[in-house]
């Protein structure tokens, strides 16, 4: 079983206070002073810093006063969000199974207006098809040893895709073109998958472009994690051992400004609609 849970947990609270740590050496105080100025004991500032006790808000933002860089706290206090984060979201779906995850996060996307989408792997969920999803996510609940419950799950994928056609929603959507040749399920999954996608193009609310795989990337952008792009606000990155939530200011720039280049990166319109029968055409 992946270790994730246990060691994505323990990297990012040693990033965390390792931020925390040069912060207080670039003020040139000690911990003592750190202390004396927070208004704590010497151990909690010791504890803080050693990863013992997690810091709460409050901490945060008393340790980045201390150290005179209040303008640094609210990165610092979204990155110790996502630490925690990560373990629950984890945590969550391996002992509950698909379901409840894909539940949690149906209240996100009908108060979501603007999607960014960057599909590297497989194709968004909202995108798929009945077939197509409950063939990935067989293999996933096969490979995870998560519980069965598949078939509820993908009812909630599906329930959950209506904000493609329901409220005032936007979808900015970029796949690379090897997810359409990627085979998840049979020949006839993946024609439906593919037949679906050509006709979701056509939907007021979907802006979809797919990046070719002969696609110069000299001064743009490599292909790299899947992720979505909540408001601008939230970022859910899907890595292989876990859905990793991005709330930092700092972080949520990257990705994207990341996403704003490969968008120059992708074809849209008849070019996009030809890579897609292409793909289909390929199926024999």
């Amino acid at each position: 079983m992946p270790t994730f849970p246990t060691s994505g947990v323990q990297e990012a609270r040693a990033a965390l206070v390792t931020r925390l740590r040069e912060l207080r050496l670039d003020a040139g105080i000690t911990s003592k002073e750190l202390a004396r100025l927070a208004g704590w004991s010497v151990a909690k500032s010791s504890r803080i810093e050693n990863a013992v006790t997690a810091p709460s808000d409050a901490d945060i933002r008393a340790w980045c006063t201390a150290c005179g860089a209040d303008e640094q706290a609210p990165d610092i206090i979204a990155a110790s969000r996502q630490a925690d984060s990560m373990y629950l979201q984890w945590k969550r779906l391996q002992r509950t199974g698909m379901k409840q995850l894909a539940e949690t996060s149906a209240k996100l996307y009908e108060r979501t207006r603007t999607f960014r989408v960057y599909a590297s792997h497989v194709m968004p969920g909202y995108l798929q098809t009945p077939g197509y999803a409950t063939a990935l996510m067989g293999t996933i609940a096969g490979f995870r040893g998560t519980p069965d419950d598949v078939s509820e799950a993908v009812a909630v994928r599906m329930r959950r895709a209506r904000v493609l056609q329901e409220g005032d929603h936007r979808f900015a959507t970029l796949i690379e073109e090897h997810v359409l040749n990627h085979r998840i399920g049979d020949k006839d999954v993946m024609a439906g998958q593919l037949g679906h996608l050509l006709a979701t193009m056509a939907l007021p609310s979907v802006s979809l472009g797919i990046i070719p795989a002969g696609v110069s990337r000299e001064g743009a952008m490599w292909p790299f994690e899947q992720f979505t792009v909540f408001d601008e606000t939230r970022i859910h990155v899907e890595l292989l051992a876990a859905k990793v939530t991005v709330t930092a200011p700092g972080e949520l720039d990257i990705y994207l400004r990341a996403f704003a280049r490969l968008a120059e990166l992708a074809v849209y319109g008849a070019e996009a609609r030809a890579l897609i029968l292409r793909a289909i055409e390929a199926l024999g």
